[in-house]
C-alpha cells in the first residue's frame, strides 16, 4: 500500500517557513507609520500583495489598483517595482536560519525549507537523558489528530514543532517579520500544511493525516511539483484531483507522460518526496523582467532593455562576481496562451566587457544593449508587426574574481565554484509551474543556466550525460555560442571569444 509506505518513510523532520504578506511587511518595517493602515504593494496597475488590514476590508492579492481602491478607499499604495529591499530582507532571513541549521533551502523571496532532523535527534536525546516523559506540541496539529507519545515519529514531529516556533520567534525578534510554518516528514508535506492556519501560526502534520491533507486539495495543480503543462495533459486524461491521480492506472500514465515523470507525480500524489533540503548558496543568475500590455517597436524594446540593465548591473556590482552569459526572454501576445509562451536566446558576454563589470558598469550598457538587440532580432522579424507583453534579461554563469568585494548580502553570498550552466542557444516554450523559485522536486524543464544547486564534480559529469551533452575532450568550434549571433559580432570580439575557448 503506497499510503502506508509513505507513512513508514524515515523520521525526517522538515520545516517550511512562509513569511506573511512579505512585501507589505518589508514596507511596514521601512515605514512604521503604515503598520496599522490598510496597505497594498503596487506593481504596474496590480496590487501584488497587501497587509491583513487591507484584506479585512476586502482587498485581495493580484487585484487591479482600480478595483482595490473602489473596495477600500482608505488603501495606501506603495510602489513595489524596485525589488531590492525585498531581496535584501529575504537573504537576511535565510542567513538567520543558517545560524540555527546548515540545511536551509530558499524558495523564492519569502519561503525557506529547513531540515531540522539532526537538531530534533539531539533534542530528543536531551529529553530522554533528563528523564522527562512529556513533550508538548507548539501550534496546531492538522485535523486535531491525537498525539501518541509511544510513537517515535510523533515525538520527533512534536519536537520539530517546538524548534519551528523557535525559528519563527528568532525571525520576529531579529528582523521584525512574522510567518507561518509547516512541520512534516518531507518538503512536499511541510509546504502543503504550512498554510493551514494564517497568519503567524504553524501546523504539524502527523503521518496518519497525510492522505486527508492531499485529498483536501481542490485541484491537481495545487500539488507542488506538478506544473501547468502536466496539469493540462492530466486533465485530458480525466485526472483533476489527487484521488483521480492515485487511482489512475500507472501503465497508462507512463505511456502518456513517460516512465520517470509518471512515477514521480504518482509518488507526489501519495505524499512521497525524498528530495533533500539543499542549501541554496549564492544566486546562480541575476534576472529582471518587465511586463506590459503592448510593446511593438524596436525603440520601445531598446528602452525597456536599458531600464532592466541599470537595475541588474547594480545588483551584480553588489554581488562582486562577473557574469559570462546573457539571455534575453520575450513573451509575444497570444489570445489562447496568455501567460505561458516564452522564447529565449542567449550568448556569451565578450571577455573585454566581462572585465568592466563592477568597475566601469556604466560603460557596458551600450554594448550590452547591442548584443541583446541582436538576440531580439533572432526571435522577432522586425520587418513585420509584433506585439510583446514581456521582456526579461538574465545574467548567468557567474564567476568569482580575485578582487571581488561583497555588498549588502555579501555575508551570506560566500564564494563558491562557478555553477554548471549550459551556455547553448535556447529556443523554448517554458512550462511555468509553481511560480518564482520552483522547488527542487518540480519537474525539470532543462532550462538553460538555472540549475538550483551545485553538485560534486562526479555528479556534474553525470548531469552532462543525462542532458545529452557529449563530454568531448576538445571542441572544433565553441559549442556554447549562438553561431548566428557570433557571425554578426566584430572580428576583434570573435577572435577574443575563440581565444578564450
Amino acid at each position: 500500500d503506497k499510503a502506508a509506505s509513505a507513512r513508514s518513510a524515515g523520521r525526517r523532520v522538515v520545516v517550511h517557513l512562509d513569511l506573511d504578506c512579505f512585501y507589505a511587511q518589508v514596507e511596514m518595517i521601512r515605514n512604521p507609520e503604515l503598520r496599522d493602515k490598510p496597505l497594498g504593494v503596487q506593481q504596474k496597475n496590480i496590487v501584488v500583495t497587501c497587509n491583513y488590514e487591507a484584506r479585512k476590508r476586502g482587498v485581495k492579492k493580484l487585484m487591479s489598483v482600480r478595483d482595490a481602491k473602489e473596495t477600500c478607499p482608505q488603501l495606501t499604495l506603495v510602489n513595489g517595482e524596485d525589488l531590492t529591499p525585498y531581496r535584501e530582507m529575504s537573504y537576511k532571513v535565510t542567513e538567520l536560519l543558517g545560524e540555527f541549521c546548515p540545511l536551509v533551502e530558499r524558495l523564492g523571496f519569502d519561503e525557506n525549507f529547513v531540515d531540522i532532523t539532526e537538531i530534533v535527534e539531539a533534542r530528543l536525546k536531551q529529553v530522554q537523558q533528563s528523564g522527562c516523559c512529556r513533550v508538548c506540541v507548539s501550534g496546531h496539529v492538522y485535523n486535531n489528530q491525537a498525539i501518541n507519545l509511544q510513537d517515535a515519529t510523533h515525538v520527533s514531529l512534536v519536537i520539530g514543532s517546538q524548534i519551528a516556533e523557535e525559528l519563527r520567534e528568532a525571525i520576529y525578534a531579529r528582523l521584525g517579520l512574522t510567518g507561518c510554518a509547516g512541520v512534516a516528514s518531507n518538503k512536499l508535506l511541510s509546504k502543503l500544511v504550512s498554510g493551514t492556519f494564517k497568519p503567524n501560526q504553524q501546523t504539524v502534520l502527523l503521518p496518519e493525516s497525510c492522505q486527508d491533507l492531499l485529498r483536501s486539495l481542490e485541484h491537481i495543480q495545487k500539488v507542488p511539483g506538478i506544473g501547468y503543462k502536466t496539469t493540462k495533459r492530466l486533465e485530458t486524461l480525466g485526472v483533476r484531483n489527487v484521488c483521480d491521480l492515485q487511482a489512475f492506472p500507472s501503465a497508462v500514465l507512463e505511456k502518456e507522460l513517460g516512465v520517470s515523470n509518471a512515477q514521480r507525480i504518482q509518488k507526489l500524489s501519495y505524499g512521497e518526496d525524498d528530495s533533500p533540503v539543499t542549501p541554496s548558496g549564492p544566486p546562480q543568475s541575476f534576472s529582471d523582467e518587465d511586463s506590459f500590455k503592448k510593446c511593438s517597436s524596436e525603440v520601445e524594446v531598446k528602452e525597456k532593455i536599458e531600464e532592466l540593465l541599470h537595475n541588474l548591473l547594480d545588483r551584480i556590482d553588489k554581488d562582486g562576481r562577473q557574469p559570462h552569459t546573457v539571455r534575453l526572454t520575450i513573451r509575444q501576445f497570444s489570445s489562447t496562451d496568455k501567460w505561458f509562451n516564452r522564447e529565449s536566446r542567449q550568448c556569451p558576454i565578450p571577455p573585454h566587457l566581462i572585465q568592466k563589470f563592477g568597475k566601469e558598469s556604466s560603460n557596458v550598457i551600450s554594448p550590452l544593449v547591442d548584443i541583446l538587440m541582436k538576440l531580439f532580432r533572432k526571435m522577432i522579424d522586425v520587418e513585420l508587426p509584433f506585439h510583446l507583453t514581456l521582456l526579461s534579461v538574465c545574467f548567468s554563469n557567474l564567476k568569482d574574481v580575485p578582487s571581488s568585494k561583497k555588498g549588502s548580502i555579501g555575508f551570506y553570498l560566500k564564494q563558491m565554484s562557478p555553477p554548471l550552466g549550459s551556455s547553448k542557444r535556447v529556443r523554448e516554450v517554458e512550462d511555468v509551474s509553481q511560480g518564482e523559485g520552483s522547488p527542487s522536486w518540480n519537474q525539470s524543464c532543462n532550462r538553460t543556466a538555472t540549475a538550483k544547486t551545485r553538485k560534486l564534480s562526479e555528479e556534474k559529469k553525470s548531469n552532462i550525460k543525462k542532458a545529452g551533452i557529449p563530454n568531448f575532450p576538445f571542441r572544433l568550434f565553441p559549442a556554447d555560442i549562438d553561431q548566428e549571433v557570433f557571425r554578426e559580432l566584430p572580428e576583434d570580439i570573435k577572435k577574443e571569444i575563440l581565444c578564450e575557448k
